[in-house]
């Protein structure tokens, strides 16, 4: 039971975590802080918190475990916000897409390493929208969430997270920053990059009015997540900037060698591409979650 949770940063995954621990009866008292006061209202006014706070210092003042639920790149400045608030055996977690930058932007807010109170997260969940008003409790039920352990990791402070995440429905599993890094850059980070690209590149044809309105739901469902928050995933991306550009070259390589499939007009080995792209989707369709 968390007796006082302070959330910094009242978004979509704030606004989630908060209801589902409330709705789990995990939580007593919910404090939130949100650079943006129209955010810190609602959240307020819809009941995802108990006390909007007018800075993340006043938030996690009497905290017993804090969520830091900021764009990757702030990361930093959210830590050395609320330090001076803790209390001796607060747990401070995030739920940042990037490991590796968030656990080095904590050891430059904390002295150059990484405390041992500070526990690394991930949950894989989310929508294309944003803000506090789409949040809702059951957003985590069902879905996986990465804990990236660091060397000096307290094994409670862990442990406390893995029970909050539990709390919300959530299956937690474990690996190391840089694996995290390269598995979601493929599997998130590189998608999101494309639809962004792709939708902006329509949007500058000459017939673009006629190919909107024309889409059906393919293209809705490529598309969906070109709706994200444009500026996490520009911190995303440049947070993960290795992992993803080596994806993207690769993924650049291959859409030039399907050019000159389609430019020679070697029609059988783009069928035996698609056949295999399908296969291997069906093949691992079960795992994604």
């Amino acid at each position: 039971m968390i007796q006082k949770l302070a959330v910094i940063g009242l978004g979509l995954i704030g606004g989630s975590l908060a209801r589902a621990l409330r709705a789990a009866g995990h939580v007593g008292h919910i404090s939130g802080f949100d650079a943006d006061p129209a955010q810190r209202e609602a959240a307020l006014r819809l009941g995802v918190i108990d006390t909007a706070a007018g800075s993340a210092e006043a938030a996690v003042t009497g905290a017993d475990l804090v969520v830091l639920s900021v764009p990757v790149l702030r990361t930093a400045e959210a830590m050395r916000a609320v330090l001076p608030g803790l209390q001796p055996g607060t747990v401070v977690t995030d739920v940042g897409s990037t490991k590796q930058s968030v656990l080095a932007d904590v050891a430059a807010a904390c002295g150059g390493a990484v405390p041992g109170w500070f526990v690394a997260g991930h949950p894989i969940a989310g929508t294309e929208k944003s803000g506090v008003a789409y949040s809702f409790a059951e957003l985590f039920r069902g879905h996986r969430v990465i804990l990236t352990p660091h060397a000096q990791q307290d094994a409670d402070a862990k442990a406390r997270v893995t029970a909050l995440w539990q709390a919300c429905g959530a299956r937690v599993v474990e690996m190391g920053a840089a694996q995290h890094d390269a598995i979601f850059a493929a599997t998130s980070h590189l998608p999101h990059l494309l639809a962004y690209s792709f939708v902006d590149m329509l949007d500058r044809l000459d017939q673009q009015h006629q190919i909107f309105p024309n889409a059906g739901g393919g293209f809705r469902d490529f598309t969906r997540i070109a709706s994200s928050s444009p500026r996490m995933w520009h911190d995303i991306v440049r947070a993960n900037k290795v992992s993803v550009g080596e994806l993207l070259a690769k993924q650049i390589d291959e859409l030039r060698q399907l050019q000159d499939l389609i430019a020679g007009e070697r029609w059988d080995e783009v069928y035996a591409l698609f056949e295999r792209a399908r296969a291997a989707r069906e093949r691992y369709l079960a795992q994604i979650e």
